[in-house]
């Protein structure tokens, strides 16, 4: 008895904890979310298969690899300022919805000039309505999810996160009842209407529990240099995340874009946990870097034991779990075993990456930050245009490997450097 009523207590003082608490609600949305895109996923590549599947996996690699500029890092910004003062809530959602507006319909018309030269091979139409939904819709829910993350409001973020996929989940089912041959267009129409769901209903969210938007345009000139930053962390984080699939449709096969692809996703997937600490402490990085490298590294010491702890077991899930997939997906998928095992090891790299670089932000170093990623970005592009048409899919993950690998190094030797330099001022 002695020993139940020590572990109660010690579980309600960790639940005291708010990043504890926060971390849970994520872990919980999350996890839901989890199986539900592990349903997503199998419907839509058995049914697409492999070649469709690689077609619009392929665009939506494009798509995403400017959506961080949807908004000019407006999200970011609501974050760091609405977490110290609420009060400014209603003008940074007011303008949060007017960047998203302005930015993501000059970003489509971007797209749709750079189309013919990096995927000519795709329809326009079917990248223009991927582009709707991501850089429009997809937008509006993120920044939902990031206010009610800025109001220490996780539990309805992860009610937000699980709508998102709940609505593709049953987008996945209508295409394959209703779609006896689908193509990517059909189901490019019907991941639109999910996200246009998922939207209305994250922003009515945002309504009722926080408050209306109101427009303070003068707000957004004076931040617009730092949230630029915010923009090419992100674009360069997804450059070197997802410019491989777009290339691999470019300079191989839709068949290997397809194969990689899935593989990824289920790197994706063993992500997740770590994503959650990452998101549950992200505001505090900010409220933490106020006093210093030293501070904000000491808070993210057990985060980063934590999260490379589970990575560890995570890649080693991966390395066994791998011969199950063609099982799961079919005999099309046959090489995603051996594009799993490549990957293995890019959960651990990147929670590193997570730290290491929310270290950065959350002290002032955003624009550091950014630099080494966009670093990172050209690198991985350049030898993906020597690997990939050598090797295919298998360049793909190489390249991820180095630069991933690389990324991490560069982060930390950063943080390292910071932290002796103002350990020596002071």
């Amino acid at each position: 008895m002695r020993l139940l009523t020590y572990l109660r207590s010690q579980i309600d003082r960790l639940l005291q904890r708010r990043i504890v608490r926060d971390t849970l609600w994520l872990l919980v949305g999350k996890g839901m979310r989890l199986v539900l895109q592990a349903a997503y996923f199998i419907i839509i590549a058995r049914t697409l298969g492999v070649a469709n599947y690689g077609a619009f996996v392929g665009t939506t690699a494009l798509v995403a690899i400017v959506s961080p500029f949807v908004g000019l890092g407006i999200d970011t910004l609501l974050l760091k300022n609405v977490v110290k003062d609420r009060n400014l809530f209603r003008a940074y959602w007011g303008n949060a919805l007017w960047m998203v507006m302005v930015t993501g319909i000059g970003l489509m018309l971007v797209l749709t000039l750079v189309r013919p030269i990096v995927l000519p091979s795709l329809s326009p139409l079917l990248i223009s309505v991927v582009a709707v939904s991501d850089l429009i819709f997809g937008s509006i829910t993120n920044i939902a999810i990031r206010a009610f993350q800025a109001v220490d409001q996780l539990n309805i973020s992860a009610q937000i996160n699980i709508s998102i996929m709940l609505m593709k989940v049953l987008a996945a089912f209508f295409l394959m009842y209703f779609f006896p041959a689908p193509n990517p267009l059909d189901w490019a129409w019907l991941y639109l209407a999910s996200s246009v769901i998922s939207a209305l209903l994250a922003a009515i969210l945002v309504h009722q529990l926080i408050g209306a938007p109101k427009l303070a345009l003068e707000r957004i000139m004076p931040e617009l240099k730092e949230g630029i930053y915010f923009s090419i962390s992100n674009s360069a984080y997804t450059i070197y995340n997802d410019i491989d699939k777009t290339m691999l449709a470019r300079l191989s096969t839709l068949e290997a874009t397809g194969i990689y692809a899935a593989a990824y996703r289920l790197i994706d997937v063993a992500f997740i946990p770590v994503i959650s600490i990452a998101g549950a402490a992200y505001a505090d990085f900010f409220r933490k870097g106020k006093d210093g490298i030293a501070a904000t590294l000491a808070f993210a010491k057990p985060l980063v034991l934590v999260a490379s702890a589970y990575s560890v077991f995570a890649g080693i899930g991966l390395l066994l779990f791998a011969p199950g997939v063609p099982y799961i997906l079919g005999d099309e998928y046959l090489n995603v075993v051996e594009a799993l095992m490549w990957l293995a090891p890019i959960p651990l790299f990147r929670g590193l990456q997570h730290f290491g670089g929310d270290i950065l932000s959350g002290t002032g170093f955003q624009g550091l930050r950014s630099a080494l990623e966009v670093v990172i970005s050209i690198f991985n592009i350049a030898i993906n245009l020597w690997l990939i048409p050598l090797y295919s899919w298998k360049g793909a993950a190489w390249s991820s490997l180095a630069s991933d690998g690389l990324l991490m190094l560069m982060l930390w030797s950063m943080v390292a450097i910071l932290y002796y330099q103002q350990r020596s001022t002071s």
